[in-house]
């Protein structure tokens, strides 16, 4: 890239991708190397269970601080997906099938283990393909990295020969975080037991680092001297990870908060190691919808699958963009606002030319990596459909299309792609979410009088100018005529005499887009239903 196409380190975009970027930056230009060598950044994946949302939020990010640090300097970056598949099967996750047949492998690599699924090699084997395939779905560049695979190959051979030659000094960092007994047996090498495979937590013996070997004794008084190179021997996971940073020269790597202990020790271990430390963003967990962290193994809280069940996948990117250092959960009803966040930022970025520097605080221009197109938006939004979808009772795309087409005729799925995207998706989502919740309660004598009031008065607008600002307007001045104050009561009142909900759309653009005859008829079911709470589905 171009210097003038750079950013000014002094006037960094006010986006966190680029903070983090300016401290990759200069992370980089502290370390010997050629200038224009790559910046390799990491993301880590233990594949224990099924990858999930967590997984993908944590490449995204990294991509997008890639995307900035690339912008801010001119210079290449390498993202590098690494799987932890050397990593022993501690217990068996909730969400797989033949579990007994797991249990009969507990202690071995996850690489070594056949696949519970049946269609791969192992069980790694399975969950690195699912990785993959929806990191390749959202269009990620990225390398994979299997644990396996550079632990057999030879690729840290040379950082675990030198692990060796400081194998006390990573003990006395580690051993006082540990328990009594932990500590008496501790070493940062695991050994792979030649005869079961079982990954091994034992004492160490004696430590050759001249011919590269480990001496340990298992339960039954056998003697092994195992190679730490050539996959004979694994790291324990805090020496693993500094091991990686070591041998790989990694940048940057960002880890959830539940790591910051960790990353200090692996830190140090790397120092010991002769390596820097990368830089890192720590980011707060993801929650579910009782406020847990969720779990690859637990299987609570939304996989990607589902997520992109109710909603596009440029909403999904909005959601991990906002504020990583905040706790958010993540369930069900977070996807409307952040499909609705992302189509408020996409028309914000077409208003604003390619080179003016508010674009790239916008989180469209990271979520598209780069320009956003004039496709990119959609002329009504996801929670507008979703009301729609409602009031109509729509369980096919075609009847939410009778609609838009009266508000813009030119509308198709053809001309507006994302718009049909979400129309899909609303159909979906009202089925499964909205239409089951929806409860409608009776107006109070004031509210049913300023309802007659809005039915008369769109009567009045059938043959005239019903455009949504004046229709918006009406409502307003209806909701002061009745003496609602403040005046969001009276669009309380809309919505959940009208629509069954607490919130709902600007109700202008609503009529615009129902009609106003329909709407008419809407208010008068209202008025008509008994008392009794009408079953759910909506009045259309």
């Amino acid at each position: 890239m171009s210097e003038q196409n750079r950013t000014d380190p002094v006037s960094l975009p006010k986006a966190w991708p680029f903070e983090e970027a300016a401290k990759l930056a200069a992370h980089v230009e502290g370390k010997a190397g050629p200038a224009d060598a790559p910046a390799l950044l990491e993301t880590g994946y233990g594949p224990s269970g099924l990858p999930h949302i967590g997984t993908f939020g944590e490449v995204a990010r990294t991509s997008w601080v890639c995307q900035a640090y690339t912008r801010l300097t001119g210079r290449p970056t390498r993202l590098l997906a690494f799987s932890d598949d050397m990593d022993a099967l501690r217990k068996v996750p909730d969400n797989v099938p033949n579990g007994d047949m797991l249990r009969q492998h507990l202690g071995k690599p996850l690489s070594r283990i056949p696949d519970p699924f049946g269609t791969h090699e192992s069980f790694a084997a399975h969950n690195n393909a699912r990785l993959r395939s929806f990191l390749d779905g959202f269009g990620f560049t990225y390398e994979f990295a299997s644990s396996t695979d550079y632990y057999t190959g030879g690729l840290f051979d040379a950082a675990l020969r030198r692990v060796l030659e400081v194998h006390d000094e990573i003990v006395a960092v580690i051993a006082p975080t540990l328990g009594p007994d932990r500590r008496a047996t501790y070493s940062p090498v695991l050994p792979i037991h030649p005869r079961t495979g079982m990954v091994m937590q034992v004492r160490m013996d004696a430590i050759d680092p001249a011919a590269g070997t480990v001496r340990w004794t298992d339960d039954d008084g056998t003697v092994f001297e195992t190679p730490v190179t050539g996959g004979h021997a694994k790291m324990q996971w805090k020496a693993d990870w500094a091991m990686r940073w070591f041998a790989l020269g990694v940048d940057y790597e960002m880890s959830g908060k539940d790591l910051i202990d960790s990353v200090k020790l692996s830190g140090k271990i790397c120092r010991i190691l002769g390596g820097q430390p990368p830089a890192g963003l720590t980011y707060e967990l993801f929650l579910d919808e009782n406020g847990q962290k969720i779990s690859k193994s637990k299987g609570n809280g939304i996989s990607v699958e589902e997520w992109l069940r109710y909603a596009p996948p440029e909403s999904l990117g909005q959601y991990m963009f906002n504020a990583p250092q905040r706790a958010k959960r993540l369930f069900f009803d977070v996807i409307p606002k952040a499909a609705d966040e992302y189509l408020a930022n996409v028309a914000r970025a077409q208003a604003l030319p390619d080179n003016d520097p508010a674009l790239l605080s916008n989180p469209a221009w990271f979520i598209h990596g780069g320009p956003i197109g004039a496709d990119a938006g959609s002329p009504l939004t996801f929670g507008m459909l979703l009301n729609l979808a409602s009031v109509a009772n729509a369980e096919t795309p075609d009847v939410l299309w009778k609609f838009i087409r009266r508000y813009d005729a030119a509308a198709s799925p053809e001309t507006c792609q994302l718009l049909a995207r979400l129309v899909d998706h609303a159909i979906v989502y009202y089925a499964d979410f909205v239409r089951p919740a929806k409860t409608y309660r009776q107006p109070d004598a004031r509210e049913r009088a300023a309802l007659s009031d809005l039915a008369d008065s769109l009567r009045g607008l059938a043959d005239g100018p019903s455009d949504p600002d004046t229709l918006q307007n009406l409502v307003f001045e209806i909701g002061k005529r009745h003496g609602f104050e403040p005046l969001r009561t009276w669009f309380g009142c809309l919505y959940e005499v009208l629509l069954g909900q607490t919130e709902g759309p600007r109700f202008g653009i609503f009529i615009g887009l129902y009609g106003v005859a329909e709407t008419v008829a809407l208010i008068e079911a209202a008025l008509l239903r008994p008392s009794v709470e009408a079953p759910a589905g909506g009045a259309g």
